[in-house]
């Protein structure tokens, strides 16, 4: 997948506020998929859903502990939100390029 696809993922599977708050969540530490569930106070074929949304963005990755392999762990992935990051730094530099253009050109004509 090229990196525009793979961003475009990324944003469509962080439009979801449920979403938002599992990876906020994720960032913390790695946590089972019922405990997250538990945490957005949804059903878990509802944090199914969104888990699988976000394992196909590439956001989240799936593992069982030794233990027990119906349980499963979802950690977060941080590739994904570096190519968010990069992309978000080149927006922010177009934009400051831009209006310090047109506070230049507002400037040049007062």
């Amino acid at each position: 997948m090229n990196t525009a696809a793979a961003l475009d993922q990324t944003l469509a599977a962080l439009a979801d506020p449920c979403r938002r708050r599992v990876v906020d969540l994720l960032v913390e530490r790695p946590r089972a998929a019922g405990e997250l569930a538990r945490a957005l106070d949804i059903s878990a074929p509802a944090m199914s859903r969104h888990l699988k949304t976000l394992r196909a963005s590439g956001l989240v990755e799936e593992s069982h502990p030794e233990f027990d392999a119906r349980v499963r762990i979802y950690a977060l992935r941080l590739e994904p939100m570096v190519h968010l990051l990069r992309w978000l730094e080149e927006s922010e530099r177009l934009w400051t390029t831009q209006l310090a253009a047109f506070k230049a050109h507002i400037e040049k004509d007062a």
